[in-house]
């Protein structure tokens, strides 16, 4: 059950009543974690910039669905979960390809070794080395794809997150 009501363009107020506005305007509706979120103006804005600019991102979007799988395994935002591994198949990700990301890693070693980028900088960003990062670059990767992955797994930190302490942890709730 939700602990943060949704709120509509009707119920918002100031910043939030027009981004919602704006949201429902464009889209026609939006969803419960973006509705929550409107309590926070700050919060609501830096999360649709944030979306917006990923959507620029070098990565392969194949490789992002993996990383984003890996960390929401490791947060356990269930709806954020479901919506990564329905974009993977929706991106041609093969069905063992997302149960390997649902476990850390890739059959293919340059995609395992971005997945493992990632979870360092979800779970431990002081132990990525240079050694890390050389790794990378082996496998053909720029600094720019590099440097994506810490915009995938920020995205990935705010949204679930966001979703868990909301109570918008349902498939009910939608993301």
């Amino acid at each position: 059950m939700p602990r943060l009501a949704s709120l509509t363009p009707a119920t918002a107020v100031g910043a939030s009543k027009d981004l919602l506005t704006e949201l429902v305007d464009r889209h026609g509706q939006v969803g419960d974690m973006v509705g929550t979120m409107a309590h926070s103006p700050a919060v609501l804005g830096g999360y649709l910039q944030l979306s917006r600019a990923m959507k620029r991102a070098k990565l392969n979007r194949k490789i992002s669905e993996r990383i984003s799988i890996a960390v929401q395994v490791q947060q356990g935002c269930a709806v954020c979960l479901e919506a990564h591994v329905a974009a993977a198949h929706a991106n041609g990700v093969e069905s063992d390809e997302i149960e390997r990301a649902h476990a850390g890693t890739s059959a293919d070693p340059a995609i395992a070794a971005m997945i493992d980028l990632g979870l360092r900088v979800y779970r431990e960003p002081a132990s990525i080395s240079d050694e890390h990062i050389a790794g990378l670059r082996a496998y053909g990767y720029g600094d720019r794809e590099i440097a994506d992955v810490v915009g995938i797994v920020s995205l990935n930190v705010l949204t679930g997150a966001f979703n868990l302490l909301a109570g918008l942890n349902t498939h009910e709730s939608g993301r």
